[in-house]
């Protein structure tokens, strides 16, 4: 197996108070790897600092101490960028652009060619159901319009790790079983998926690890059948874990 991300003894720090003088410690010393192959399960309580992970994945922020690889490189050099797919979890598209154009644009961002994106963009509205609605601009869109563009988006440069922040809020029923399907043919395909959610059903449907972090620590990680054994659901097995205090 090849290890698509790999977060080493991380730690991350946010200047706030006056001037900027006090921190914030976002991150304090976690630690995992996300093999090729696997769906891996990020979940914690609110500001637990899975995004701040995500992030400094994505090269979006910097670490304070520790390091962070994608594919084997630091993630401070972004020629591996081209090869991680992100879905946000609340998405900022300009609202006068239409599908069509926010698929080309970001294609284009992650460095696939043009004539790659012409082929591949009518296959991907027509899998997230918008084909019809590929010209009209996105201030005509439901919220769950815009998530299954966001979602066509993060997959545009067929990724060999895709990071899925909240992927499925705002989806009825069938947008959640397209998110199932797409999370899975990664999979399928070799590719890592790193799944940010609250919603313990999606984890336990789909993730082969699980990572819990809580007020920045890494409170457990391991497979999931690990989590099954002990106790009657998944659920229940790690609520605990998320509301006792780090040590």
């Amino acid at each position: 197996m090849t290890i698509a991300a790999e977060f080493d003894n991380v730690v991350k720090d946010y200047p706030c108070g006056w001037l900027g003088r006090q921190k914030l410690r976002a991150l304090d010393g976690v630690s995992f790897q996300v093999e090729t192959g696997q769906v891996l399960g990020l979940i914690g309580p609110n500001r637990a600092g899975k995004t701040t992970l995500a992030k400094i994945l994505l090269s979006l922020c910097r670490l304070t101490a520790g390091k962070a690889f994608r594919f084997g490189e630091p993630v401070d050099r972004q020629k591996t960028l081209c090869r991680v797919g992100y879905m946000h979890e609340n998405q900022a598209f300009p609202r006068y652009w239409n599908a069509r154009g926010i698929l080309e644009f970001y294609g284009a961002l992650s460095l696939v060619n043009a004539d790659v994106i012409c082929r591949r963009i009518p296959i991907l509205l027509e899998k997230v159901g918008l084909a019809d609605r590929s010209d009209e601009p996105i201030s005509q869109f439901s919220k769950g319009m815009v998530q299954r563009l966001a979602l066509a988006q993060s997959i545009i440069n067929d990724p060999d790790l895709l990071v899925l922040d909240e992927p499925t809020a705002g989806l009825d029923a069938e947008g959640r079983r397209l998110v199932h399907e797409i999370v899975r043919e990664r999979r399928q395909r070799g590719g890592a998926v790193i799944l940010i959610t609250h919603l313990m059903s999606d984890i336990e449907a789909l993730c082969d690890r699980v990572v819990a972090i809580r007020a920045g620590k890494l409170v457990r990680e391991g497979p999931i059948d690990s989590f099954r054994k002990e106790s009657e659901s998944f659920e229940q097995s790690i609520e605990p874990l998320l509301e006792a205090q780090p040590t």
